[in-house]
C-alpha cells in the first residue's frame, strides 16, 4: 500500500512542479536570456521586470526586505522552495511512516524513488525541475540512509545470535532470515535497473550469516559441529543456486566449498569413532615413518609391535565392523535434516573413505609387519558388500 501511494504522489508531483516552473518562467520572464535580465532586481513588493505590472501580493515573502540578484535558474528554484515548502517534511514523514508500517518498507521506498528519479526521469522526453529533482535527491538520501541502518541492525543482529542450547541440528533462524530478505528484496527489485544499494546490502548479509555459521564452531551443540555447519552451508548453496544473483556468485562458490570441507571432517570424525583403536594405532606408526623410523624397524616399537597389531585387530572381526557401520548410519539418519536430503552424499563420502582407510592399513602392513602372517578381519569385498546390504535395506 506504501508503495503504491508514494507512487502516486511522485506521479502527481511532476506535473504539478512542471506546470508551476513553466508558469514561473512566464509570468516573470525568467526564460529570457541572460543579456536581457542582467542585473535582474527582486525586491519585496515590487518587481521591476519589463512587462505587466505584478503586484506585489503575488510575489512571496523570499528575501525579507533584503536586496538579492539571482539568476533565471536561481529565482525559479528559490520560488518553487517557498511555494513548496511544505513538501519535503511531509516527504520525509512518509518515509518514517512506511519504515514503521513494514520492516522492509525502507527498501520498498527506496526502489520506488531511485526508479522515479533515474528510470522515469532518465528519459530524453522527461524533463524535471531542478527544484524537484534535488528535493527528490535529498529525500533519496534519507531513504539510502534508513535502509543501510536497517541492514547494519540486522546484520548485528545476525552475528550476535546466541546459538540455543538444545540444538539438535537443522537450519539456522538466521539462514532462514536471509532467504526471506533476499527473496522479497528481489521482487521488489524484479523491475528495476538500478540495484547498486541492494547488491551491497545483499553482500553484507551474506557475510554476517557466513560468520553466525564459523560461530558454530565454540557453541555447545548437543550434535557434531560439522555436521551442523555442513548442512548450513549446504542449505546456503542450494538456495543460492536457485537465485542466481550475480552479486553473491562468491558467497556461492565459498558454501560450496565450506559445505564439503565440513563434510570431509564429519565423515572423518564418524569413521574415526567406529574404528578407533584400528584408527589410532595406524596413526602412531605413520607418525614413526615420519619421524625417520625405517619400515621394517616399526613393528620393533613396543606400543606398535607384531603383537600389538594382532591384539588391535582381533578387536575389529568382519561382524563387527558390520555392526558398527549399521550403527552410524542409524545416527547419521537421525542427525541429518530430512530437508536437506544428504544422507545419501554424507554416506557414499563415508563408503569412499572407509575403503581409502582400507587401503591405506593394508598397505602399512605390507610395508612395516611383511611376513608377520596379521591381516585385517574383512577384505574390500566385505566392505563393498557391507556398505550395499546397509543402503539397500534402507
Amino acid at each position: 500500500v506504501s508503495q503504491q501511494v508514494l507512487e502516486q504522489v511522485l506521479s502527481e508531483l511532476q506535473p504539478l512542479c512542471t506546470s508551476e516552473q513553466q508558469f514561473l518562467q512566464e509570468f516573470f520572464w525568467l526564460g529570457c536570456d541572460s543579456a536581457e535580465l542582467q542585473g535582474l532586481e527582486v525586491r519585496v513588493g515590487t518587481v521591476p521586470l519589463p512587462g505587466p505590472f505584478v503586484p506585489s501580493q503575488l510575489i512571496p515573502d523570499l528575501s525579507h526586505g533584503l536586496v538579492w540578484f539571482l539568476r533565471p535558474e536561481e529565482a525559479r528554484t528559490q520560488l518553487l522552495s517557498e511555494i513548496f515548502s511544505c513538501l519535503e517534511p511531509e516527504l520525509r514523514a512518509f518515509l518514517d511512516l512506511c519504515n514503521k508500517v513494514h520492516p522492509l518498507g525502507c527498501l520498498q521506498v527506496l526502489v520506488t524513488l531511485s526508479d522515479s528519479m533515474f528510470g522515469t526521469w532518465g528519459s530524453p522526453s522527461a524533463s524535471p525541475s531542478s527544484f524537484l529533482h534535488a528535493l527528490l535527491g535529498n529525500v533519496l538520501l534519507l531513504a539510502k540512509s534508513n535502509f543501510n541502518k536497517y541492514i547494519g541492525t540486522l546484520c548485528k543482529e545476525m552475528e550476535e545470535a546466541k546459538t540455543p542450547s538444545r540444538v539438535r541440528g537443522g537450519i539456522l533462524p538466521c539462514i532462514s532470515r536471509f532467504q526471506e530478505f533476499v527473496t522479497c528484496s528481489e521482487e521488489m527489485f524484479r523491475m528495476s535497473r538500478r540495484r547498486g544499494e541492494l547488491d551491497k546490502a545483499q553482500l553484507r548479509l551474506a557475510s554476517s550469516v557466513f560468520s553466525s555459521i564459523n560461530s558454530l564452531s565454540s557453541a555447545n551443540l548437543k550434535v557434531n559441529t560439522d555436521m551442523v555447519m555442513m548442512e548450513n552451508f549446504h542449505h546456503i548453496h542450494s538456495f543460492l543456486c536457485q537465485k542466481n544473483i550475480p552479486c553473491l556468485e562468491d558467497k556461492k562458490r565459498e558454501a560450496k566449498q565450506r559445505c564439503s570441507e565440513h563434510m570431509e571432517k564429519y565423515v572423518t570424525t564418524c569413521l574415526g569413532q567406529t574404528l578407533e583403536r584400528l584408527k589410532n594405532f595406524f596413526e602412531g606408526v605413520k607418525v614413526c615413518l615420519a619421524q625417520g623410523v625405517k619400515e621394517e624397524e616399526v613393528s620393533f616399537q613396543l606400543a606398535y609391535s607384531k603383537q600389538e597389531l594382532r591384539k588391535v585387530v582381533e578387536k575389529y572381526p568382519g561382524k563387527e565392523v558390520k555392526r558398527a557401520l549399521e550403527t552410524l548410519y542409524r545416527t547419521i539418519h537421525k542427525s541429518l535434516s530430512p530437508e536437506e536430503n544428504l544422507l545419501p552424499v554424507v554416506w557414499q563420502a563415508m563408503e569412499q573413505e572407509f575403503l581409502r582407510q582400507y587401503r591405506e592399513f593394508e598397505e602399512l602392513i605390507q610395508r612395516c609387519y611383511a611376513g608377520a602372517g596379521t591381516a585385517l578381519g574383512f577384505t574390500m569385498e566385505d566392505l563393498l558388500s557391507y556398505f550395499n546390504s546397509i543402503t539397500t535395506s534402507h
